[in-house]
């Protein structure tokens, strides 16, 4: 059966989906906005941030960014963040909070 993207939008009947547990297509993480069901987010504070990058790769999503040739955080990706928190708990400065979604 060949998965059709176009029925995955929320337009469309649960009975024209494709069905579970298969792949749909390639860069399918990047095309759906995961982090949009969340009520919490971190929020950065840019002057405790001491770019120690701890935050990094304890992100399950890879939502924080490294700013190319640089040593430094880039923006957060809201779009794809589920709001777990563990950026936060990693944070040996504070610059990282959790906030209410606006």
């Amino acid at each position: 059966m060949k998965s059709d993207l176009s029925k995955l939008g929320l337009d469309c009947k649960w009975q024209d989906l494709t069905e579970g547990m298969q792949i749909y297509g390639e860069g399918t993480s990047v095309k759906f906005k995961t982090g949009e069901w969340t009520s919490i987010k971190p929020e950065l504070d840019n002057e405790k941030c001491i770019h120690c990058l701890m935050c990094i790769p304890v992100c399950p999503d890879s939502c924080i960014t490294v700013i190319p040739g640089t040593h430094a955080r880039g923006p957060l990706d809201y779009d794809h963040c589920k709001g777990c928190g563990i950026c936060v708990k990693t944070c040996p400065t504070g610059a990282l909070t959790m906030e209410g979604v606006k």
